[in-house]
């Protein structure tokens, strides 16, 4: 099944919209006892879908079947795809159930490498200890301008690791020193940049995380707000209908709903 949202990220009113009657919760899996879902939370929330979070690197449990969800969306943290992390292995080896079951499935930043991961892609830091920390550009691919017409140009990131392409996926946008930027595998997503943060998580990642701030190839702090200013809207509407396309499993040419202006 081809997913296509072929106008995604322009929009015509000022509320985002129900493009479905589904009453779903969408799985949430976040790493941290502090994570949230960030932006995607409020999107997911605005279109009506309650949000069944789990942890279960704390002791939550996955579900053995997406029967009871709409979608499921497995979101980034401090840790690798490569750990030997119980936890992690579970996470991985669970993503068989979502593909099986072609469900809606998002993977972002470490969720997108834990993707790559169960398609049998390898994970691992950039050959020259380089980082991507703020923002940087991506270029839709033909497939990935094919699913949507207007992608934003920088998007933001937090990262020291990489993928390769899955044998099979889609490429759907490449980027510099982390060649793989966004995959599809059928109705499974896979994103190697942070379209969650809010402007609350930009502080607090570029405070806790300070380290990471000196790392070859990553921005300066003031950088991070300064570029967010220019770039966040495009990035932020986009978001928006990606989600509302991948839930409804939109046809071709189907129409996009509007922006939300998100309370962060």
């Amino acid at each position: 099944m081809l997913v296509r949202l072929t106008d995604c990220g322009r929009a015509s009113s000022p509320a985002l919209q129900p493009a479905n009657n589904d009453p779903r919760p969408v799985l949430i899996v976040l790493h941290q006892e502090t994570s949230t879902p960030g932006r995607v939370g409020n999107a997911l929330r605005a279109l009506g879908h309650p949000l069944d979070i789990r942890r279960p690197r704390f002791g939550d449990s996955l579900p053995l079947s997406l029967d009871e969800h709409a979608g499921a969306v497995i979101f980034g943290g401090p840790m690798s795809a490569n750990d030997p992390d119980d936890y992690i292995r579970r996470e991985i080896d669970w993503i068989a159930v979502p593909l099986k079951e072609r469900r809606p499935f998002l993977g972002i930043c470490l969720g997108a490498q834990m993707l790559a991961k169960q398609l049998g892609a390898r994970v691992a830091p950039h050959p020259h200890g380089r980082a991507e920390v703020g923002y940087y550009d991506i270029r839709p691919t033909a497939a990935g301008r094919a699913m949507c017409a207007h992608w934003p140009r920088q998007v933001y990131h937090w990262h020291v690791e990489g993928f390769e392409l899955p044998a099979g996926a889609d490429l759907l946008a490449e980027g510099g020193d982390f060649p793989v930027q966004a995959i599809r595998s059928d109705t499974a997503f896979g994103f190697q940049f942070h379209p969650d943060v809010t402007w609350a998580m930009m502080h607090r990642w570029t405070t806790k995380g300070e380290e990471r701030l000196s790392l070859p190839g990553a921005r300066p702090r003031r950088e991070h707000f300064a570029e967010r200013a220019v770039h966040d809207l495009a990035e932020r509407i986009w978001l928006e209908h990606f989600l509302d396309h991948w839930l409804s499993r939109a046809p071709l040419g189907a129409p996009v709903t509007a922006l939300r202006e998100a309370a962060e």
